[in-house]
């Protein structure tokens, strides 16, 4: 009998308990149009906790702040919560990027904003903002109307813009840190390409600013697994955030490619490596496409400084990291461009094969009808322009890489899609569905849609690709567009600058089964310049898609460098091919 009380007093106990840690509990939803239907119907305002599965800060802020009782009491009282990782939805990510992870954002019911804030919030002052809000939900300071935009009526920056963001490059540059910004410090592989762009005209400053750069970013490998860090704060390349996003992990892998077919300098090769190592090893799907990212922290919320510092085996032995296993298409882009990219500068087959693989299966997974492609299994605002966009990036570099023309329909297919489901006056929505919030264009994929677009004019010579970059790049070219953007301006002036010449075009003549014809187009795709157009045409598969240039059929295989449809007498050399492009001094 005594027995039997015992038991029964345990299983109230742990009734009682799991009840009231329930009680304790956040209960967060999903982002959708439902919780505003819910915050109507119950009188309660909407809390959007916007963050990262990665995020160090976003872990505190869910190990301590909202395990605060104060927090807690409030939220569950008066608010429908709302947690999103923004990975999984650019669309929201892309609205309130300029508010870093974890980003807070509260909304009435009516999905007008309240109160925007970035960052980690305390208990206590988060729980004075949720009072307060309460008290008065009038919006505060922090929501300030959209500005409303209107599309420059040319399709292309004024010279005074053009010269105004070139000097903000200059202005900004950090001479006694590197780099750019000043709290926080990582490599925009915008800007560095616009340097690189630079060196080739000759410019000694840009050129000292990116290999500066391309230094101390150095600082940022993790010297045991490869890859790198997100960022460093404090002002300097010393203090890093752990967290390894794939975009950074694939730019950083880009731009060091091709600062190593610039200057020849190994530790360039060497970085473009590591990054390419780690890669492999820890972002890379059975199936051969990739995962999303690795978490800064070992343990949520606590700081990875003294594990990231451990070897190999010392972590190992520890535990690694979460591992985000999602495969989104947009990502994907990301990686397959770089590794087509390091093909293109190395040769080796590895890479090709890799990026290959993550494209064929990104195809069968995420493909769309008409070409577009899915971020996720699902999309639930409809697709994102960001997937198709980087995707077919990485579909035109294959065709530039491969000379294989499936590559470059679908790339054609991509820019079509795009065309056809994102675009709206001015430049081009991030989502093409029907999202909770407004859809608006975002800076950096109009760049993306306007050098996409233009190159695959050139590629292709079809006039409607030209009028697809013209309309994102009178977004871009609209007053207050990239006035706003601080120091990150490079990308802008990247495509403006393409929207205004041809690229470097050069074209190999001969059978693709004849090594002369291959070693020639190889050193074709070491040129250094990042804006070509690279073709091989092999009479037996018919003509190029751009008939601009009529190639004689000769009995040897042979390069042609081409500009405004005259070209160079045949050269026949790789090593000719090769210094076709002034490099500046080694050394």
């Amino acid at each position: 009998m005594q027995l039997r009380t015992v038991g029964w007093l345990l299983l109230l106990f742990l009734n009682v308990a799991f009840g009231e840690q329930k009680q304790d509990k956040i209960d967060w939803q999903p982002w959708s149009d439902s919780v505003f239907v819910q915050a109507q119907k119950e009188g309660r305002f909407v809390l959007l906790n916007l963050g990262a599965v990665w995020c160090h800060w976003c872990h505190v802020m869910d190990e301590v702040t909202y395990q605060d009782p104060r927090v807690i009491e409030l939220i569950r009282s008066h608010y429908v919560a709302v947690w999103v990782d923004e990975d999984s939805r650019p669309d929201l990510a892309n609205r309130y990027e300029d508010y870093g992870w974890p980003a807070t954002i509260v909304f009435g019911a009516d999905k007008g904003e309240i109160v925007k804030r970035r960052g980690y919030l305390p208990p206590r002052q988060m729980a004075s903002i949720l009072q307060a809000i309460i008290n008065d939900p009038t919006p505060g300071p922090s929501v300030v109307p959209e500005a409303a935009l209107t599309p420059s009526s040319k399709a292309a920056l004024s010279a005074a813009m053009r010269n105004t963001l070139r000097e903000v490059l200059i202005d900004t540059y950090d001479h006694d840190n590197r780099g750019w910004g000043t709290v926080q410090k990582w490599l925009d592989w915008d800007i560095v390409e616009y340097c690189m762009a630079e060196t080739l005209r000759g410019d000694k400053e840009f050129e000292l600013m990116a290999r500066e750069t391309l230094a101390a970013q150095r600082n940022l490998m993790d010297p045991a697994w490869g890859g790198v860090y997100q960022y460093s704060t404090d002002g300097d390349w010393q203090h890093p955030h752990f967290e390894k996003i794939m975009q950074m992990q694939a730019e950083d892998l880009r731009i060091y490619a091709d600062a190593y077919a610039l200057w020849h300098d190994n530790a360039y090769l060497q970085a473009a490596n590591q990054i390419r190592g780690y890669l492999k090893n820890f972002l890379t799907s059975p199936e051969g496409a990739f995962y999303t990212s690795q978490d800064a922290d070992l343990v949520p919320g606590e700081h990875g400084g003294e594990y990231f510092q451990l070897d190999d085996a010392g972590r190992r032995q520890r535990g690694i990291p979460r591992i985000d296993t999602h495969i989104y298409a947009r990502e994907n882009g990301w990686a397959i461009n770089a590794l087509a990219t390091i093909y293109a500068v190395t040769g080796e087959q590895g890479n090709l094969d890799d990026a290959v693989r993550a494209a064929r299966w990104i195809i069968a997974h995420r493909g769309l009808p008409g070409g577009g492609l899915r971020h996720n299994e699902k999309d639930p605002a409809g697709s994102y322009l960001g997937d198709t966009l980087f995707m077919g990036r990485a579909f035109l570099t294959l065709y530039a890489v491969t000379a294989d023309r499936e590559w470059l329909r679908r790339a054609e297919q991509a820019v079509e899609f795009i065309s056809t489901n994102f675009k709206a006056d001015p430049g081009y929505l991030t989502s093409a569905g029907a999202a909770e919030l407004k859809s608006k264009p975002q800076v950096d994929e109009n760049v993306g849609v306007t050098r996409l677009a233009n190159l695959l004019h050139h590629y292709t010579g079809k006039a409607e690709y030209t009028q697809i970059a013209e309309h994102a790049m009178r977004f871009l070219a609209a007053p207050g567009v990239a006035d706003r953007r601080g120091f990150l301006v490079a990308g802008v002036l990247l495509a403006d600058r393409e929207m205004g010449a041809a690229p470097l075009h050069l074209a190999i003549v001969g059978r693709k089964s004849d090594p002369a014809a291959r070693a020639l187009f190889a050193a074709a795709l070491r040129q250094p310049v990042t804006y070509k157009r690279v073709e091989w045409w092999d009479q037996h598969e018919g003509a190029l898609p751009n008939s601009d240039v009529q190639y004689p059929e000769l009995e040897q295989a042979a390069a042609f460098l081409c500009t405004d449809r005259s070209c160079s007498p045949p050269i026949y050399s790789p090593d000719k091919v090769s210094s076709l492009v002034a490099r500046p001094p080694e050394g």
